[in-house]
This record gives C-alpha cells, structure tokens and sequence, in this order.
C-alpha cells in the first residue's frame, strides 16, 4: 500500500508552529510522509488563528490552494479559530473535517481512516473550550537553528479585545522537569537556540487537573540557564506584570539567556488599558523598560500595541506615541483594532474609523522603523555572535544577534545553523545589518 502524504499550513504565532509541528510528528509516527504545502498531499492540515485580522478569508483561501494541489485531498481544520467557530469553517466547500482545542492533539485517531463526509458540511469535533484542560507538550523542528518550545497554553486573563481565553482555555503548564527534559533532548539534536512561547508565558506554573501553582516562569527560566548544550533561551513574550525584577536581573547575568524582550503594552494612555481591562498601567511598563536598560544596555525590547481601540480618542493616541517615542524601546508590533464575536470591547462607547485606525497604524509602524534603525545604528561597529538560518533570497541569508539584530550574509552553505562571530559594520536600507569576519570583509553587499 503507497505511504499516505499529509501537508500542513500555519497561521498565526510561534505557539501555532510549535503544535503544527508536534502534530506533524504523530502523523510521522503512523506512517503518514510529511511533504511540502505545495505537493499533491492527500491530506491537508491547516492549523488557524483567531488574532489576525479576517481569519474566515484566510482559511478559504488555503482550502482552496489545497484543493488546487490536490482536487481528491482530504482537508482539515485545527487551531484557535476552529475551536471559535466550527460549525462555520464546516460549511466552507472542501473542509471535511474541524477539530477543537481538546481534539486537535488526537487527530490522526479522531479521524482514522479519513473518509470524507458523503453529503453536506464537514464534520465537527470541538468539545466545550472547558473540557481543553490537559497540558500538550510541543515544539518546532526543522532546519536545527530555533526551536519553538510550548511550556505554557491558556490564559485566566479577560481583557476586552480578546478570544484567546475562549479558543485555548484557562492556563496550564508543563512541568519545570518536564521541560528540562525535552531541552536535552532538542540539544541532542543540534539545535541551538530555543524560543519559549506561551499564550501567557509569564503565568507559567499551574499544573495538573486541579491547576495548583506548583511552579513559577522564575523556576523555570533558572533551570534552563543551566541545561548544557543550548547556546541561546529567548523569551518569546511576557506581560509587564508578569515580567519580575528578578527575572529581568537574572537574564542580564545569565548563561544562555538572550537579552532580548517582548513586552505587550497594548496602549501607553493609562484610560485605554482600563478599558482593555489589562492589569498594568503605563508607569508599569515605564519601569520595567528602565530596569532592563539599566542592567543590560544592549538589549532589545519590542512591544505589542493596538490601536482604534473603542473610545481611544485622537488625544489618546497621541499620548500613545509620544509614550512610545521617549520610550527606550527597539521595535513595535502594531495592529488595529479588530471586532471579536463573544468580547466585551465592541459593546464600547466611541468606536473608531476603520480609515484612523489604519492612519494610526501607519504611524506607530513608521516610528517603529525609526527605532529599529536607531537601535542597530547604535551597535554598529561591535562584534556580536550570529545565529544564521536556513532561508536564502536572492543570494543573501540572514541570522540574528543574541539582542535580535538581523544579520544579512551573502549565501555561504557552511553557515547555516552556526553561530558566527561577526563585526556588525553598517545598517541597510531596508533595517538589516551588513556584518564582516573579523580581520576579512567578506559578507558585505
């Protein structure tokens, strides 16, 4: 009998890669080939996200590339939109099958031989978002540089704008042990750096049925700094309240850790984080950023923000940018705001115009870029270890900094997955690092 072929797409953050990628492996395990997207797969997994803006778009156009590939392919539905909305993404022509939160893990026995419905919608598997309550270990794997590794799912947080909560479910961990265990596996393999990720990472620690805090994301970040084998841990994001003095003076000192942050702010004008209902004002964040600047001058901070929040007024915004401006930070995450079904926020008085929020993302993306460039202007000149990865465009490949700088080489096959020390020289156009070998100007455009 010819092996079965599956292709998988992801959309959405490093948590939905890391669970792709876990599922991949289960598939691997029962004999399934894992092939690219673009073959003729006979079964398609698309993994979705409920953050990014028009998700029912997006998951029409990937069943119906799928179908191109493969008219006879069977197509499923996972990820945080599927478990949001079911019965919806059934209807779309060509899915057979959508599976919820507590499901997706089991998919290759949910649906066994994967016979397509005969009539009418695909079927559904999706239990009440209560009933995802067990813990799934994941983690990326591929091309040996960063892994993605999964140690927290949920989150117990209501903020206004959001459906992570009704997509993922209350908070849950993995074990400190646990997690140390599967990082000597992954540097058994070559991989050199780890990007922990979480839906709230910094809530790492309530385990089992019960969700008792057995454990904090302090425990856990001591004992990985002292896994050999990982050249670099980076934090993926962490909320400010979260984010504790002694986690940041930990890093600065550490082993492994990279000095690189992602901090969500979400707003700098302190009446929109009230009506998010985030639990942290922007003195808060004001502080965390000065501490880590204070004790690891080179590191890179990046914040998450939203913008056209309902009631966020022109003066609101205003306050926003300027908060962001004389902030020290490197670079900014910025999105719209967008309606979500089943959330408090767009019941708010004073909802914004599609056409501000977009001008007003326009410009935090702008000052974003200026930061950005500012923050590698300010390195230029020094030496710095680069992790290169694996992705070639027009003859130049790119790695990182352990603070987040993007490194342009021209394409050398000896680099990829090594860490190299390089001179970082001058700042691109486009915001990315020219480097040279130490002594040789070899990588230069």
């Amino acid at each position: 009998m010819e092996t079965r072929k599956v292709a998988f797409y992801t959309l959405g953050c490093k948590l939905n890669f890391s669970e792709t990628s876990a599922i991949g492996r289960q598939f691997e395990e029962y004999g399934f080939e894992k092939v690219a997207f673009e073959d003729a797969a006979d079964i398609y997994v698309i993994n979705t996200c409920s953050v990014t803006d028009h998700a029912d778009r997006k998951c029409r156009k990937v069943v119906k590339e799928a179908l191109k590939h493969n008219p006879e392919a069977f197509v499923t539905i996972v990820g945080c939109y599927a478990q949001l909305k079911p019965q919806e993404i059934a209807e779309i022509p060509g899915v057979h099958a959508v599976l919820g939160a507590a499901e997706k893990f089991r998919l290759v026995e949910t649906l066994a031989g994967f016979e397509k419905p005969t009539t009418g919608p695909g079927r559904v598997y999706a239990s009440p978002i209560s009933e995802a309550t067990e813990f799934h270990a994941a983690h990326s794997y591929g091309d040996r540089t960063r892994t993605f590794l999964k140690v927290q799912d949920g989150c117990d947080y209501s903020c206004s704008f959001c459906t992570i909560p009704l997509a993922r479910g209350h908070s849950r961990s993995d074990s400190v042990q646990s997690v140390v265990e599967r990082v000597e596996k992954l540097a058994a393999t070559g991989v050199k750096e780890i990007v922990l990720t979480g839906v709230n990472l910094g809530d790492f620690g309530l385990q089992g049925p019960e969700r008792e805090r057995r454990e904090n994301f302090y425990d856990l970040v001591q004992a990985l700094d002292e896994v050999e084998g990982i050249n670099r841990f980076r934090i993926s994001s962490c909320e400010p309240n979260l984010l504790s003095d002694e986690i940041i003076r930990f890093v600065a000192q550490s082993k492994r850790f990279a000095p690189h942050f992602h901090i969500p702010l979400q707003s700098g004008s302190n009446k929109v984080l009230g009506l998010m209902r985030r639990r942290y004002r922007r003195e808060l964040y004001q502080e965390r950023v000065r501490l880590i600047k204070e004790v690891m001058p080179h590191a890179c901070i990046g914040v998450d923000v939203i913008v056209g929040f309902p009631g966020e007024t022109e003066a609101d915004f205003l306050d926003t940018y300027q908060f962001l401006n004389e902030l020290d930070v490197s670079y900014l995450h910025v999105f719209p705001y967008s309606e979500r079904a089943n959330t408090l926020a767009p019941t708010l008085p004073g909802r914004v115009q599609d056409r501000t929020r977009h001008e007003r993302t326009t410009q935090l993306r702008s000052l974003s870029e200026k930061k950005k460039r500012f923050f590698y202007e300010q390195h230029a000149g020094q030496e710095a270890e680069v992790l290169f990865e694996d992705d070639v465009t027009n003859g130049q490949m790119e790695g990182f900094t352990p603070n987040y700088i993007r490194v342009t080489a021209k394409y050398d096959p000896l680099l990829v997955g090594e860490l190299k020390r390089l001179r970082l020289t001058a700042v691109t156009s486009q915001n990315l690092m020219e480097a040279e070998e130490l002594g040789i100007e070899v990588f230069q455009h």
